[in-house]
Formats: structure tokens, C-alpha cells, sequence
């Protein structure tokens, strides 16, 4: 097997896959410019991603075992789409680049983390990003930031809704995070309120795809909410069989998205990728924390969206109706997509992630004095 330039890491167990998953037919196209392996540290997520890519996956479960697979081989770039804790066993190789790519861009608080600080290099989506960063952070040096957009949203993978003549709404809530700071979900508060009002609504067909989380979630209320959200779609379809109201558990929420009217998310990347995807369809946000100061401060989005704190089914049920026939929000809309992803057109996010890790590969090279100068990809690229 030939030597990579590129690394991607993975060190978590399968329920956290959908991380890396999202990343693969982008790593696969850097794959013809530039080799990528990817590195796995358990043996069911190497089953998971081996099902799903044909690059090269190699399994690495000890600390041991990483290094000597480092030591033999001339990897330049190592990527990561997590803050694992693992991460630091890899940080360790110090003759190799390492770049935070994220998988997703959101405002939660998680996403303006210490950890960037391990990098040598933070890939962003866009001035939102940077700002989050340089807000969220002490004595962070921007000049690690790489804006490039979001790379999976040039993605268009099969459609998995069936056209419908019903206007579609989407329900797509998180989950309940790892830690309270970044709990944002509705799932066990509002959330089968939300499911009530969306049936409600004339000639509407309801589509509930919520994060990969939601269903493996141990949580006894989010269990009980998304249960209930389950039992509330079942008896809506038996009554109107005719309707499609769906619910999808699996597969990827970007080949739901660009079937859907309008959507009611809560604080998550999912916002952000109808954003950019359907900047001409309107958005409902939930505010899990009832601080609509706060909200407006750390979540721009929601200065475009209509915000959701509190559930009267019969209030939103007229709004969402509203919405679908009247979008007041739509200029709005379109200013803020280019705060959070630039002038960036479909294919261009792609383009800048590739030429972005290939410039680091020629970096790499030229700082061990292996290789030419070459102009570094930083913030103002």
C-alpha cells in the first residue's frame, strides 16, 4: 500500500460515524489529487466506513499501534472532523500537519472550543465562523483559520422523500448534546408540540428526520419525546394515508432537504446547510433556553428565521401556514448565507478544500526542507 498525503482520522466508536460519513465523497475526490487513508481506532466503525468507501482504511485501536503506523509512513496532513479525545495521541506526530475540518458548521457553544488551539490549521465555512472564534476564544491566533466554505453542501446525493403535490415541512431536531452547555434540542421539550401544529397545517406533509443521536439516545426524555413524536406521525398517517407523513430514521438529511417547503430546526448545522441549500424557503428556530437576547447574539440565523420558545399548537399552525404562503424573511436570508458562507456557488467549497490541504502537503514538505516555497492558505484565502 502506497504511502498517503493525507490522513483522515477517525477515532470514535460507530454512533458518532455519521461524523466522518459526511466527509467521505469529499475525501474521496481529494483522494485523485492528493492519496488519503484514513485511520480508524475501532474495530466497528472500520466495518462501518469500510461498507460505505472504497479508500484505504487502516485500524490503529492502540496508542502503540498509531505510532508505528505513523513512523512508517510519510503522511503530511493528518485531518480530523472531531474533537475526540483520542485526537491528542495523534497531535503527538510533530512532523506532520493537522487540520480541524469540522463536520458541520453551527452555532452551538461547542463549536468555539479551546481545541482549536491544537491545530495547526482551523478549515471554517466563513466570517460567521471566524467571528465565533474570535468572540468565543482568548488569545486565539486567526491566522490558522482557512475559510472554505462547506464542502459536503456541493454534494447532491439521491433524493429519499417521493415528490408530493402537499407543501412538505421538515422537523429536524438534534440532539441533546454532551454536556447541559450544549444542550439545544427540542426533542424532549417542545418537540411533539411542534409535530402537533406542522399536522395542522392545511395540505401539509410532515417529514421528521432527526440527528443520528435521537435514536440511540439514552436519555429517558429524549426517548420519551422522540417516542411520542413517532406515535404522533403513525396516527397521522393512518388517518391520511394520502398525506406522506414520514419519518426518516436513516440516511443522509441532505438528500431530504432539497424536497422540503420549509423547516423547523433547533441551534445545529442542519439550520445553517438549508441556509445555504434552500436560501429561498423559510426557517423556524427553536429557542431551547427562552433568552431571545442571547439567541440573536450567538445565533445569526435566528435573525432571519421565526424563533420558537413556547408551543400554542393553534399559534404556530397559523404561522407555519403563513410562512408557506407569505415568506417575510427571505432578503434577510440571503444576506445571511453570505455571512456564513461567502459568495460561494456550488463546487466552489470543494475546490477551495482541495487546493486548501494541497498548499499544506507543499507546506509540509518545505518546512522538514523537502520542498519549494510555497504561499501558506490562511484566513485571507
Amino acid at each position: 500500500m502506497n504511502d498517503p498525503h493525507v490522513i483522515a482520522y477517525f477515532a470514535d466508536d460507530p454512533t458518532r460515524a455519521y461524523q466522518l460519513i459526511q466527509w467521505l465523497p469529499v475525501l474521496e475526490r481529494l483522494d485523485r489529487e492528493q492519496p488519503v487513508h484514513i485511520v480508524a481506532r475501532h474495530e466497528e466503525t472500520e466495518a462501518v466506513l469500510r461498507a460505505r468507501t472504497g479508500l484505504p482504511i487502516v485500524l490503529a485501536p492502540s496508542f502503540r499501534e498509531l505510532t508505528d503506523l505513523y513512523a512508517a509512513t510519510d503522511a503530511k496532513v493528518v485531518l480530523y472532523c472531531n474533537n475526540s479525545m483520542t485526537n491528542f495521541q495523534s497531535l503527538l506526530d510533530n512532523r506532520k500537519l493537522h487540520v480541524h475540518i469540522n463536520h458541520g458548521e453551527s452555532d452551538k457553544e461547542s463549536m468555539a472550543s479551546n481545541n482549536a488551539k491544537a491545530y495547526d490549521r482551523v478549515f471554517v465555512a466563513g466570517q460567521a465562523a471566524v467571528s465565533r472564534l474570535e468572540a468565543g476564544l482568548l488569545e486565539f491566533d486567526t491566522s490558522r483559520l482557512v475559510r472554505i466554505g462547506r464542502p459536503q453542501l456541493d454534494l447532491r446525493p439521491p433524493a429519499l422523500l417521493e415528490p408530493s403535490a402537499r407543501r412538505t415541512v421538515l422537523y429536524a431536531p438534534t440532539w441533546e448534546g454532551d454536556a447541559d452547555y450544549n444542550d439545544y434540542t427540542s426533542v424532549d421539550t417542545i418537540g411533539p408540540d411542534v409535530v402537533r401544529a406542522i399536522l395542522a397545517v392545511d395540505d401539509v406533509r410532515l417529514v421528521y428526520k432527526p440527528h443520528p443521536k435521537v435514536t440511540t439516545s439514552q436519555v429517558p426524555a429524549i426517548q420519551e419525546g422522540h417516542r411520542r413524536i413517532l406515535d404522533l406521525l403513525e396516527d397521522a398517517a393512518r388517518r391520511d394515508p394520502q398525506a406522506g407523513h414520514v419519518a426518516v430514521l436513516g440516511g443522509d438529511i441532505l438528500a431530504v432537504i432539497p424536497g422540503c417547503d420549509t423547516m423547523v430546526t433547533d441551534v445545529s448545522s442542519v439550520g445553517l446547510d438549508w441556509l445555504y441549500l434552500r436560501t429561498e424557503k423559510p426557517i423556524f428556530i427553536t429557542d431551547r433556553h427562552h433568552d431571545a437576547e442571547r439567541l440573536r447574539h450567538d445565533v445569526p440565523v435566528s435573525r432571519c428565521a421565526d424563533v420558537i420558545a413556547e408551543v400554542d399548537v393553534a399559534d404556530l399552525t397559523a404561522l407555519i401556514g403563513s410562512r408557506l404562503d407569505h415568506d417575510e424573511h427571505h432578503l434577510a436570508r440571503t444576506a445571511m448565507r453570505h455571512h456564513y458562507f461567502g459568495d460561494l456557488n456550488v463546487g466552489d467549497s470543494t475546490t477551495r478544500f482541495i487546493e486548501a490541504v494541497s498548499e499544506l502537503v507543499t507546506l509540509r514538505d518545505r518546512l522538514l526542507g523537502a520542498g519549494p516555497p510555497v504561499h501558506d492558505a490562511a484566513i485571507t484565502a
